[in-house]
This record gives structure tokens, C-alpha cells and sequence, in this order.
């Protein structure tokens, strides 16, 4: 029998990932390019090189997880078959510098980056090198191919992302040693609480009040908490005293924390942190969080939390859920 392995051993061509924004936004489009590339028949590389976390020109990903699937992708930076075209020659630079040289003014046009990714509805192209990069999951635009496809067709598109997660996002071994020890300490059940309040804020007062209920109901739950930030951090243990949390580097300014790169002593062991958070959420019994978050998603995904355990405070925001609704289909 033919397996994937074999198929990637047999092409040449290849589809490079690209990123851009944070670490939930980067895996969940990811999730959508490694999908593409087996739907191409191309091999997969994960190009985290835009300068998260650590220095422009390293690639965060085999840092972060384990990478021993992936080929070399700086032995791609000098290819000129590449499409789209405006990649050809320069593969070692990421959107956030082609959208600044060439796209100036468009860094939040929900458009911009059909221009720097080969089209997910069509057929693949012919040159050897493609790109993709997305700022969120497109698996939406790819539905009709995963119709047609057998591997996913009779998957729903969670199933998809979390069976894509579980294989190309394994975290490090240091990753998962630092969180089985934070949950073999901590009694069960656990409730997970995510908190983005930094460049994106969620209503500190509706996550608690929603915690307290759900403790009211729980009273024998540990929380977990996992936050970017100091203020949402001492609310929340002002609180409730006994929430655990990881000892890692919080924003007291309001901005986000994987681009605050240079003020860390050590970037790799925050950018793996903020890995201990997702995977410590992921095996949570409870998740209460926002949907306007994708590190809270994948979260989820990762750890196939049912919608019943899942508290979402935006789950009747007509405004996110048609903004989301729309980016999808976009």
C-alpha cells in the first residue's frame, strides 16, 4: 500500500507555508496549507521566519515542535519556479516584508493574500515551488477539493484541523514534560480560562462573572489560567486566589507579547511558554474562552474539547461571528 510518506518521497514540488500574526493564528492557517499540499501532492514546509518571538531569519517552528518530517527550507530561499511569481527569488523573506514593499497601506485587506498564495480552488500550478500563507484558516474555500478528496471527505472540518495538529504540531519534548508536570499537580477537574487582554481585549467582567457560575457548579474545579497579561492576571487572582498559573513574562503595556521579542531574556523559553499554555488549556475539562481568539480555538482543537464543555463568551456576538463567518469564505 502507497502511504503519504511514499507520495511525498516521490515529488519534487513543494509548498512553502508562511505566516503571519501569533501562534494561533499561524497554526490554524498552517493547518490550511499542509491540507492544500496534500491535496497538490507537494511536500510541506512550515516557514516561521517573519521574526516572532525570535530573530528575523530563524524559523520558529522546529523550536516550538517537532520538525523531523520537514526538509531544509533554506535550500529554497534562491528558487525562481515558484508561484505565485512575486515569491520567485526572494522565498526567504515572509508576507509581512513583501506586503510592505509592494502592498503598502494593505496589511489589514482581507484580500492581499490571494496575491501571495497560489489559489486554493483551482488546479495546482505547474512551477515547482508553491506558496500559501493566510492570516486564518481557509479550509472553507478549499470544501468542494475536500468533497472530492478520500482522505477528508467524510471528515467535518474540526475533525480535519485537529487530526492536522495532532501530526504536524507535536510539541517539543521540554513543551510536553513542562505540562505534564503543571497538570500532574494540579487536582481534577480543571477549568482552563483564556484571556487575551492585550492588543485584542475580552471583557475581564463577563469572564469572571461566567467563571463564577461555572464554579458555583464546579466547586471541587482547579482553574487553570493562561493570559498575556498582568492586569487581566491580577484580576483574575483577586478573584479567585487558588487559579494556577504558569510563571512566564506578562505585557504591562497592552502589547502583544510575541512582539515584544527584544525586551525577553530569553525568547525562545517565552515562545515556548506561551506553547505550555495552549497544550496545559488543550487538556483542560472545561474551557471558558472567546471564539475571537484563535489560540483559544486551537486550544480546543488540540484537545477536542466537546462544544458542551466550551464556555464561550462571544458565542452570540453577531459581530464576531459574521466577521468570522465572512474571513472563512473570503
Amino acid at each position: 500500500m502507497t502511504t503519504h510518506t511514499d507520495e511525498l518521497a516521490s515529488t519534487k514540488k513543494a509548498l512553502v507555508i508562511k505566516a503571519k500574526g501569533g501562534l494561533g493564528n499561524r497554526m490554524l492557517s498552517a493547518v490550511t496549507g499542509l491540507v492544500l499540499a496534500r491535496l497538490n501532492n507537494r511536500k510541506p514546509y512550515i516557514d516561521w521566519r517573519d521574526g516572532m518571538y525570535v530573530e528575523v531569519g530563524e524559523n520558529l517552528y522546529p523550536l516550538l515542535f517537532d520538525a523531523g518530517w520537514m526538509e531544509d527550507i533554506t535550500a529554497l530561499d534562491g528558487e525562481t519556479d515558484v508561484a505565485p511569481a512575486i515569491w520567485s527569488g526572494r522565498l526567504n523573506k515572509q508576507p509581512v516584508d513583501i506586503i510592505r514593499s509592494e502592498f503598502p497601506g494593505k496589511h489589514q485587506d482581507p484580500l492581499l493574500y490571494r496575491r501571495l498564495s497560489i489559489d486554493l480552488k483551482r488546479d495546482d500550478p505547474p512551477e515547482a515551488v508553491g506558496v500559501f500563507w493566510s492570516y486564518l484558516p481557509k479550509l472553507k474555500r478549499l470544501r468542494s477539493r475536500l468533497r472530492r478528496s478520500p482522505e477528508f471527505a467524510r471528515k467535518p472540518q474540526d475533525t480535519i484541523m485537529s487530526d492536522m495538529l495532532d501530526e504536524y504540531f507535536r510539541p517539543v519534548a521540554g513543551v510536553r514534560g513542562q505540562v505534564d508536570v503543571i497538570m500532574g499537580e494540579i487536582a481534577s477537574p480543571v477549568i482552563g480560562v483564556h484571556i487575551r487582554f492585550t492588543d485584542r481585549k475580552v471583557p475581564l467582567d463577563k469572564i469572571i462573572s461566567k467563571l463564577a457560575k461555572l464554579k458555583e457548579r464546579q466547586p471541587a474545579a482547579t482553574i487553570f489560567l493562561a493570559t498575556d497579561s498582568s492586569e487581566a492576571q491580577d484580576a483574575i487572582l483577586a478573584r479567585f486566589p487558588d487559579a494556577k498559573t504558569i510563571d512566564k513574562a506578562l505585557a504591562t503595556d497592552g502589547r502583544a507579547l510575541h512582539f515584544s521579542a527584544g525586551g525577553f531574556s530569553d525568547p525562545v523559553i517565552e515562545a515556548r511558554n506561551a506553547l505550555v499554555d495552549m497544550v496545559a488549556l488543550s487538556r483542560c475539562d472545561w474551557l471558558l474562552h472567546s471564539r475571537h481568539s484563535t489560540f483559544s480555538v486551537t486550544a480546543a482543537l488540540i484537545g477536542r474539547i466537546p462544544k458542551n464543555r466550551q464556555i464561550d463568551i462571544d458565542r452570540t456576538n453577531f459581530k464576531v461571528r459574521m466577521k468570522q463567518f465572512l474571513q472563512a469564505r473570503l
